[in-house]
């Protein structure tokens, strides 16, 4: 899928760019004339999609988005290039078979799929605001609903219960209370931010898990999206002209779509905002 409107003179900034549905969305977007920063984990990997894209000013970032000291610097580094963010695609994410904490003390999951896109987010706001009109675009999943419930605030990190899928589910409901209250506080300022579904998607998302994880993928393969398939609705939000002003919405298969019930609930996305506002250092206000 080609995006709906050309991208020239717009720069995207890319979380997880090198695999999958974000490295499909990466080189859709950088044909369509848009200037990439690419925020990768492996620089071998982040050299290998430059030379992949588009003809282009682009540049990579490198950072483990697991460890927040690493977020911190990416932004930074984002932001001494002096350069627009049009648009910032939330796409990194994980999921772990057991439960392990990061450097910082965070369940990994969490960290890498809520705290990292939180904290890149809020700290290039300003960057965003002065490059109006912009767009932040969080990569969702319909496995929220596997918390079959609001958000357990007494389990965010799998404290009390660690169940691999349920725990995946809960940190993709984050993604979209957090797009949520994010629309409320950017309105009026010239920002949009949506969040989406992208489908079941055969990409590498699990198979760092050991071999019980990757024979699953591999069974599951025949059924899934292409990551060209699965990347269409991130290159919808990010480009087309349709949902110029739209925010606050969950996307699947570039329309709107139905969320559970529960995912937007307001009190839910206000306190989640809060929490980790405190856990990442932020200004809650």
């Amino acid at each position: 899928m080609s995006p709906t409107n050309t991208m020239a003179g717009r720069t995207c900034v890319i979380t997880g760019a090198t695999n999958g549905i974000g490295r499909a969305a990466a080189l859709e977007l950088a044909r369509a004339g848009a200037r990439l920063v690419v925020v990768c984990r492996n620089p071998t990997k982040a050299d290998a999609l430059l030379t992949e894209l588009a003809p282009g000013d682009h540049k990579a970032v490198i950072a483990d988005l697991e460890h927040l000291d690493e977020v911190r610097r990416a932004a930074a580094e984002i932001i001494a290039m002096n350069v627009p963010v049009h648009v910032l695609l939330n796409n990194a994410g994980i999921v772990a078979m057991s439960r392990s904490e990061t450097t910082d003390g965070f369940e990994k999951t969490f960290a890498v799929n809520h705290l990292a896109p939180f904290l890149l987010t809020n700290l290039l706001l300003d960057t965003l605001a002065t490059s109006t009109p912009a767009r932040i675009v969080s990569v969702a999943s319909d496995a929220h609903r596997f918390t079959r419930g609001r958000l357990d605030f007494d389990n965010l990190q799998g404290e009390r219960v660690y169940r691999t899928m349920r725990h995946y589910g809960l940190t993709k409901l984050c993604n979209i209370l957090f797009t949520v209250e994010l629309a409320r506080r950017i309105e009026g300022r010239g920002i949009t931010a949506n969040s989406l579904h992208p489908g079941m998607v055969s990409t590498g998302l699990g198979t760092n898990n050991g071999i019980v994880s990757k024979v699953g993928v591999a069974l599951l393969r025949p059924f899934a999206r292409t990551p060209e398939r699965g990347a269409e609705s991130s290159i919808y939000l990010c480009s087309s002209s349709e949902v110029a002003g739209e925010s606050g919405g969950y996307y699947y298969n570039s329309k709107p779509y139905k969320a559970a019930g529960y995912a937007g609930n307001t009190e839910d996305a206000a306190r989640l905002w809060k929490l980790s506002c405190e856990l990442t250092g932020l200004d809650a206000d």
